[in-house]
């Protein structure tokens, strides 16, 4: 497989097509996959497959490979449009596949072809998508059964399995390109770059599933230190966006590179959005938006102890009427 494409090509990646695969592969592992339940007699049994969730490749049972054993391939089209050099991934929806074929079924994918003409006139379909670690021989034959609807496919691979030293998405756009290989042209696999592109609704809704509680409630420790830790990696990601540019403008300015203004001019309106922490407005913001919330916090602390002192008062005088009810007569302190 080849390093990089040569096409020229530009690709756009919507956040919704990267949901929709990593909803597919979750809903299919947990359905093949459920819950053990407390029974010791009883044993479950994955379901039969029946190509509308994808497809299971089982690998070697070994230790090493029992991630990959457990990882079931799901595999879909992406549809979106492409103006010139330049190709749009919008939105994606599923595919049948039969494991013993290597093949989809092509009846369902026009019947669900059809049905997003019907409310996406301007999608066409770009390619399709699948699960795993790495392109498979096998993934040439339904890459080459979808040329008859787009003459040159993508193909988008998500890699299910998390890798916590990687800091980019765990997404691959995939090119076909014919190349000679021991005298002989064959088609194969080259890896394209990419960008995401976002409109308002999407940020939205990627916000709102960033922000998702887990299922089983979860304690505030643990919401908060995942609450600190996207702060955290978002504010590491800017500072090594500012290094680069400190970079380039100081290569600039000894000259390495050439001087180039429309570049200073984007560089010095960037700039101007980041908050100048060295001023002393700076200074007296933070200090009277840190005392505000010192103050707040004391007044919470003081509400909760009255809280707690009224609903003690009601208990006494709860508990002292009972026993005035029961003598008769009232005890004077």
């Amino acid at each position: 497989m080849a390093e990089s494409s040569s096409s020229g090509l530009t690709f756009k990646l919507h956040p919704l097509v990267i949901v929709n695969i990593s909803d597919h592969y979750s809903r299919v592992k947990s359905q093949m996959h459920p819950p053990i339940t407390n029974t010791a007699t009883t044993t479950t049994t994955p379901p039969p497959n029946n190509g509308a969730e994808g497809a299971v490749e089982t690998a070697p049972s070994s230790s090493s490979s029992s991630a990959l054993a457990s990882s079931p391939r799901v595999f879909g089209c992406v549809i979106g449009v492409q103006r010139g050099r330049t190709v749009e991934i919008f939105n994606s929806f599923e595919l049948l596949y039969d494991p013993a074929t290597h093949s989809l079924d092509r009846a369902f994918l026009e019947k669900k072809q059809e049905l997003y003409k019907k409310v996406f006139p301007h999608f066409y379909i770009l390619g399709w998508y699948s699960t795993g670690t790495d392109a498979q021989e096998s993934d040439m034959n339904i890459h080459k059964a979808l040329m008859d609807i787009n003459e040159s496919p993508v193909y988008v691979l998500l890699n299910p399995l998390i890798n916590p030293a990687q800091k980019d998405l765990p997404i691959t756009i995939y090119e076909s390109e014919l190349h000679v290989i021991d005298g002989i042209p064959q088609l194969i696999f080259v890896s394209s770059s990419y960008t995401i592109e976002t409109v308002e609704a999407e940020r939205i809704s990627v916000d709102h599933v960033a922000h998702l509680k887990p299922s089983d409630g979860g304690s505030a420790a643990t919401q908060l230190a995942a609450h600190l830790t996207g702060i955290h990696s978002a504010i590491k990601m800017l500072n090594s966006r500012i290094r680069v540019l400190h970079h380039y403008l100081l290569a600039m300015q000894r000259g390495d590179i050439p001087c180039e203004n429309s570049l200073l001019r984007q560089v010095s309106s960037l700039l101007r959005r980041l908050p100048a922490i060295e001023s002393g407005k700076f200074q007296d913001d933070f200090l009277m938006e840190y005392n505000d919330t010192l103050l707040i916090t004391s007044l919470a602390v003081l509400t909760n102890c009255s809280s707690t002192m009224n609903e003690l008062v009601d208990k006494f005088n709860t508990a002292y009427d009972r026993h005035t009810r029961r003598g008769g007569r009232t005890t004077f302190f």
